[in-house]
């Protein structure tokens, strides 16, 4: 029966992938009718589940931390491709795209999928043990990539308003592509126990494997790597063909256009929260919070570089800069989250005031 049933979710995670991507095509660039629109968004669901089905798949292949890396790194480049192909489409309503998607992915991955994880992994056993020096560094990477990017631009002088001048934007775009290139190396160099999971003790888990099953083959695990690409592809490119349905319910509920981004960044990172959440509830909060961490780092150290490039063919002004409340919404985030990590251990006290702040990040994005 457990034979059987393995057997259906493999075809299952093989067919939903390549029909959401069928799907992608057919409805690329068209306006989508109530039913199709459905169709989509239950297809959307189904990638997103293939896409967590895969991710661990390679994750238990070449083991901890670079199994959180290739889901981390793969939505990213996805997910920048998708910011800049809308902000060369989108006109003056780009202008503040890729910052608004920057910050809601660093609000959600930084409150919505550690305050998830800390929750889950308390549960369990009454407190979420961690790394503190892993998962430390890569918090001060992520609050200095965020700072660099989407803080200073509202107080630097040389243009009006909160954006970069060309020779800053390139500098930014430089030191995100330095930071985040050196945390990878020091991730799966030289420190990759850092980022394994632990016990109660400190002793690293079962750093090679998922303590239950052997290892899948390289050809099964290339197989799930090309279908993790190929559902990440659905999953962003079906977001994005149910946004104009998405933005006429904005629209018709009086809520900010912004909110739209928001609304997207959250069904973008589905599949790294489900796979936080998983490896939470299999005591693994280490991972889960290298999923966190690593993918906000990467949203940043991989998008300012990206619209840099693409700034030279863009028209009118870069908004990079924060406003008051999103400013102090991230001081708050960052504050908050070195008090969690420098103990090395949570419980669900920790993880309830992070799920608070992207309630509170949520609802003044509903209502600024």
């Amino acid at each position: 029966m457990a034979a059987l049933l393995r057997s259906r979710l493999t075809h299952w995670t093989v067919s939903v992938p390549v029909i959401a991507v069928v799907l992608l095509v057919l409805t690329w660039g068209r306006d989508l009718a109530g039913i199709v629109v459905a169709v989509v968004a239950a297809l959307l669901a189904g990638a997103v589940l293939a896409a967590v089905h895969h991710a661990e798949v390679v994750a238990h292949k070449v083991g901890e931390p670079y199994g959180s890396l290739v889901l981390a790194v793969a939505v990213t480049v996805i997910e920048v491709a998708l910011i800049v192909t809308l902000m060369i489409s989108g006109g003056d309503k780009a202008q503040a795209l890729a910052r608004d998607t920057v910050f809601a992915a660093v609000m959600i991955t930084c409150n919505g999928i550690l305050g998830l994880s800390l929750l889950l992994g308390a549960l369990r056993r009454r407190v979420a043990v961690f790394n503190p020096e892993g998962t430390g560094g890569a918090l001060a990477t992520v609050a200095t990539l965020a700072t660099l990017s989407l803080v200073v631009p509202s107080f630097t002088t040389s243009r009006p308003g909160p954006e970069f001048s060309p020779a800053q934007l390139a500098f930014a775009a430089v030191a995100s592509l330095a930071l985040y290139g050196l945390f990878v190396m020091v991730q799966t160099g030289r420190h990759r126990d850092y980022f394994l999971p632990v016990t109660s003790d400190g002793s690293i888990v079962d750093a090679d494997g998922d303590g239950h099953a052997d290892p899948p083959s390289t050809r099964t695990a290339l197989a799930s790597l090309a279908l993790l690409l190929v559902s990440l592809i659905a999953v962003v490119g079906l977001a994005k063909g149910v946004s104009p349905a998405i933005e006429s319910a904005v629209a018709a509920a009086n809520l900010p256009q912004a909110f739209v981004g928001v609304v997207i960044a959250l069904l973008v990172l589905l599949p790294e929260t489900l796979a936080a959440a998983r490896a939470a509830r299999r005591d693994r909060v280490q991972i889960s919070l290298n999923l966190a961490l690593g993918s906000a780092m990467a949203s940043i150290g991989l998008t300012i570089p990206a619209i840099a490039i693409a700034s030279i063919w863009l028209d009118g002004p870069l908004l990079l800069g924060l406003g008051g409340t999103q400013l102090t919404l991230l001081a708050l985030t960052t504050v908050t989250g070195v008090l969690t990590v420098v103990p090395g251990r949570a419980t669900v006290l920790q993880g309830g005031v992070h799920l608070v702040l992207l309630a509170a990040f949520v609802f003044l994005a509903a209502s600024p």
